[in-house]
């Protein structure tokens, strides 16, 4: 058993005040707060690329920790230091504006304890420069949470909506797009997002399946079922060949000490 499924689902314990855990969450926060709990009572310097309004900043913050939240969008910027100013922790929470293609620039080189880079390679220019800057910014022994679109889930998600034309280009493309409409650059499989991040030099520690099913389920079933779902999500995230399938792949990685 794998420690995603050993966690309780009650992530608000233990100094993590989380948000409500759902389908796209679970198994993500769990992997952090195992990470968290290898050096308890530290205060740990936390990154998150495109990070957004800070739904895991302010938690992670709230937990202890100081945070820089590095993202492109001046608004969710400003909802998260708004965010951070309810929750008691403005001055845990750094907002620095800017792409992740230019997270280099941004950040002081080897000094993070933990970096996240969250729903951000499959939309920037060059995933390349992002994940050797991901790796750069981690002192010897932090730890990256990389999260990335699934490349099997958006082929079986267009087939059986009937896209069969759609689901054709994404199995296709090398990139796992479906052309210039695609709102997406680029999706990955397990082999080719550990590899990007392996080139960096990053020592991949865990791979989970994010919304191994959720994506697949009837809203009524969802919806109706919250905590087996999430349970469910938990027991097959690590588990080939539905974590392969998930519309998310989270890759937990280390920089060799």
């Amino acid at each position: 058993m794998d420690r995603v499924t050993r966690l309780s689902q009650v992530e608000q314990t233990r100094g993590l005040a989380g948000p409500p855990l759902t389908p796209r969450t679970a198994v993500i926060w769990s992997v952090l707060r195992a990470e968290l709990e290898r050096r308890p009572g530290a205060e740990l310097t936390v990154v998150d690329v495109g990070g957004g309004t800070g739904g895991f900043a302010v938690p992670l913050a709230r937990a202890g920790h100081r945070v820089t939240v590095v993202d492109a969008s001046p608004d969710a910027l400003a909802a998260l230091t708004r965010r951070a100013a309810e929750a008691g922790v403005a001055e845990r929470v750094r907002a620095v504006q800017g792409d992740g293609d230019a997270l280099a620039g941004l950040v002081e080189p080897a000094t993070a304890d933990l970096v996240l880079c969250h729903a951000v390679l499959e939309v920037v220019d060059d995933p390349v420069p992002v994940v050797s800057a991901v790796a750069g910014a981690l002192r010897p022994g932090g730890a990256a949470s990389v999260l990335v679109a699934g490349r099997a889930a958006a082929v079986l998600g267009r087939a059986v909506n009937g896209h069969l034309d759609t689901a054709a280009a994404l199995a296709d493309d090398p990139h796992g797009t479906a052309g210039p409409r695609d709102n997406l650059r680029r999706r990955y499989d397990v082999e080719g997002a550990a590899a990007l991040l392996a080139a960096a030099g990053l020592v991949v520690e865990e791979i989970h399946g994010v919304r191994v099913l959720a994506d697949l389920l009837p809203a009524a079933v969802a919806d109706g079922q919250p905590a087996t779902l999430v349970e469910l999500e938990r027991a097959l995230a690590a588990r080939p060949p539905w974590r392969d399938l998930a519309a998310q792949l989270h890759l937990f990685a280390r920089r060799p000490a």
